[in-house]
């Protein structure tokens, strides 16, 4: 095969074999096709879409690109938790230990933060000591001690998916669904899965800010799943604001210990049940519950057990986290400068750009623009309102947090334009929008926005 031929065929709009998509992939994983090649092929795949067999192959090469992590032996259905990305979403660290609470094991491989979207490495490195790069077998150790480990991609795992992300992100070709679904399920399925739950988000706030676009993405990748063997669902879910009340990364954290320990805040309600919602779906497809609602209620009663938080804490301390902070955190989170935002009229919260909220975390120094920049343990922000409700002048809309007060001069300009108060509250959209599951993904499919 020549890659060149393959540019060509798809360039001109025809569909290449698996064989074909093979000889691309294995290029990229062994360096062996050079990059000007592989970004070539990416903007044909970009213009012309990839058909359901091409994503199919693709994502499969993909994946068995590298090394693949089996979790057979450990003798419990393997489920994960994927969200496409948004600001405040925190939900890994409730459902990973209420689905382990619940029999099943979590191999929950994570990213970092990038652009406007937090990262679940970067909370949980905030941890003083909690190590995210493990290896296969450090990870398949923790998981069977207490159900749950979350790390970082090994270098092993996918190595095809770090070259052509690289091109994609230097191509102008990484909002393709097709090359998204690709990139992401050879992720998850790498980890050996019997079950997948997707979070696709659709708002201000997510990646994909069209419903349509992410209604397609999630139908994409409910039937890729699906035609791989794992058992796969996919909840389309708003991103209008962030969720929960808590913005950055150790404040994330200690968000997600005080429901774990059964503290409740009526700003948090949407995280709570999002995190119900998503970890009952988990169970389901595990086989530990009849109906996706049965799971969310045994779901609800691991969280009120103080289950979920023991499985928590001990998965931090097998990764070499440090759980003595937990018991008094007031005392660890301690930014060295922090500021009210205050409304400047009174009126109702009415709108929200999520997405500049987001990047106003970021300039905090909670997140970073490209990648292997540093990020604050401290940085970020908490919210005092929710789209909807009533805001008095000169009263807190949200609290900034940062490592000294210079910070904070920029996020302040990106929230005066991100945060509408208004005369008259705003309609919402509800948290969860769609369902797309293996019955119904071939519906969507067809009825779905395909760009």
């Amino acid at each position: 095969m020549h890659a060149v031929d393959l540019i060509r065929k798809k360039r001109d709009g025809e569909e290449l074999t698996p064989e074909e998509i093979q000889f691309l992939v294995h290029g990229a994983a062994t360096e062996t096709l050079p990059e000007e090649q592989l970004a070539a092929w990416l903007m044909a795949a970009f213009l012309r879409g990839l058909s359901l067999s091409e994503v199919d192959a693709l994502t499969t090469a993909m994946k068995l690109s590298g090394a693949v992590f089996d979790p057979s032996h450990l003798g419990r259905f393997a489920v994960d938790k994927h969200s496409t990305g948004g600001v405040g979403d925190k939900t890994s660290f409730l459902i990973a230990p209420i689905a382990a609470a619940a029999g099943l094991v979590v191999p929950m491989i994570s990213g970092r933060a990038l652009g406007h979207t937090g990262g679940t490495l970067d909370k949980l490195e905030s941890i003083p000591g909690y190590r995210t790069h493990l290896t296969l077998q450090e990870m398949e150790e923790v998981l069977a001690k207490c159900g749950a480990s979350i790390v970082g991609q090994t270098n092993r795992l996918v190595p095809a998916d770090r070259v052509l992300y690289g091109l994609r992100d230097r191509t102008a070709t990484v909002e393709s669904p097709y090359l998204i679904c690709a990139s992401i399920m050879s992720k998850k399925l790498a980890a050996g899965l019997n079950g997948l739950v997707l979070d696709v988000k659709s708002g201000t706030g997510a990646f994909l800010r069209r419903k349509e676009d992410a209604l397609f993405l999630a139908a994409l990748m409910v039937e890729t799943g699906e035609r791989s063997g794992t058992r796969t669902a996919a909840l389309l879910t708003n991103m209008d604001q962030p969720l929960g009340r808590f913005a950055g990364n150790w404040v994330e954290i200690n968000e997600s210990l005080d429901l774990l320990g059964g503290k409740r805040h009526a700003l948090n309600e949407d995280l709570r049940e999002l995190s119900l919602v998503l970890a009952g779906w988990m169970i389901f497809l595990g086989g530990a519950s009849d109906t996706p609602k049965a799971g969310h209620n045994r779901a609800e009663q691991i969280l009120a057990s103080g289950d979920a938080l023991k499985i928590f804490t001990r998965m931090v301390e097998e990764q070499g986290g440090d759980t003595t902070i937990f018991d008094q955190p007031e005392k660890f989170h301690r930014p060295h400068a922090r500021k009210d935002f205050v409304a400047d009229r009174s009126g109702y919260l009415a709108h929200v750009d999520c997405t500049l909220v987001g990047w106003a975390v970021q300039r905090l120094g909670a997140g970073r623009e490209r990648a292997g920049e540093p990020v604050s343990a401290h940085a970020g922000l908490e919210m005092h309102v929710k789209l909807g409700d009533k805001v008095e002048a000169g009263k807190p809309l949200c609290t900034l947090f940062a490592d000294y007060e210079g910070r904070f001069a920029e996020p302040e300009t990106l929230l005066r334009l991100a945060l509408i108060v208004a005369g008259e509250p705003a309609s919402t959209e509800p948290l969860i929008q769609e369902i797309i599951t293996s019955e119904n993904r071939k519906e969507y499919l067809k009825t779905a926005h395909r760009p």
